[in-house]
């Protein structure tokens, strides 16, 4: 077992989900003229190792329930028995605890309340895949993207910027939610076969390739017109449309009928864009 392998469990290449969210909700905050540096980079780092926590947490549970006998995808620890199960979860534990120290941290210099935010979020990234009953395995894995990557966190971070919640913060949270749904949904569409035959029903398994196909290409291109209906009230939000180039990768593929492995690339383009669209999205909200 080498320290590359863990890195490579960690899944850094998903870490765009997680600072996303962070930038585009401190670029709501910086045009309100209502910044808190401080408590703004404890946000960071508690939904960075949520993020890594829940990747190691989702390589433990797929691979004691089989899920990952026939993966296709990137390298997991457990599936390929390059780590024990327990060990996986101890490194899940250890970065959940990075998360609950920075977010105790967080909380005191903000509000209480964010320990019960914390704490549902903490819940969101166990039984994704773990538990009893695991709801990624029941089509709502997106949901909970959309909800945690989307709104929590957006109007989490602008919160502990300015201590109040805006409407600007709510609707900046939408297409950056559905960029994070859109990632999952190209990840859960390149796995279509291997869930199907592991009984794990995602949304992807239960449309189907086409149908899975069609949604994906909508949360590909929704997040640029919602921007751009941003635009009466903050006039530069129309800004991500510069990263619409590097939509055009993933959408082609897509569309072409890329699968399994050949799909690989496109979600890393799709992090790419992901991350392209928050800094463009943060600096035209910044500017107002």
């Amino acid at each position: 077992m080498t320290g590359t392998q863990w890195v490579q469990g960690a899944r850094l290449r998903t870490l765009p989900a997680a600072v996303t969210p962070v930038v585009v909700g401190s670029g709501v905050a910086l045009g309100d003229g209502l910044t808190r540096w401080g408590p703004a980079s404890l946000a960071l780092i508690v939904a960075l190792a949520l993020q890594v926590g829940v990747n190691y947490a989702n390589d433990y549970s797929d691979g004691i329930r089989g899920a990952d006998s026939q993966r296709v995808g990137p390298f997991r620890l457990v599936g390929s028995g390059a780590a024990s199960p327990g060990y996986v979860r101890t490194a899940a534990y250890a970065a959940f605890a990075v998360a609950v120290v920075a977010g105790l941290i967080l909380a005191s210099l903000t509000s209480w309340w964010l320990v019960a935010v914390g704490a549902a979020c903490l819940v969101a990234a166990w039984t994704y895949t773990g538990g009893p009953s695991p709801y990624g395995y029941r089509a709502l894995g997106e949901l909970s993207v959309f909800v945690f990557f989307g709104l929590v966190a957006v109007v989490g971070t602008y919160f502990v910027h300015s201590g109040q919640i805006s409407v600007i913060a709510v609707l900046a949270s939408v297409p950056v939610g559905l960029l994070a749904c859109a990632l999952l949904v190209v990840n859960n569409l390149r796995d279509i076969p291997t869930d199907a035959a592991a009984s794990k029903r995602t949304l992807a398994v239960v449309l189907g390739d086409r149908r899975t196909r069609i949604l994906a290409l909508a949360l590909l291109l929704a997040p640029f017109a919602i921007a751009g209906l941003l635009t009466p009230a903050r006039a530069w939000a129309w800004l991500p449309v510069l990263a619409l180039p590097l939509a055009v990768s993933p959408l082609r593929n897509i569309r072409a009928g890329a699968a399994g492995r050949d799909l690989i690339p496109t979600l890393r383009n799709t992090g790419g864009l992901q991350l392209a669209f928050g800094v463009l999205f943060a600096v035209g909200l910044a500017l107002g």
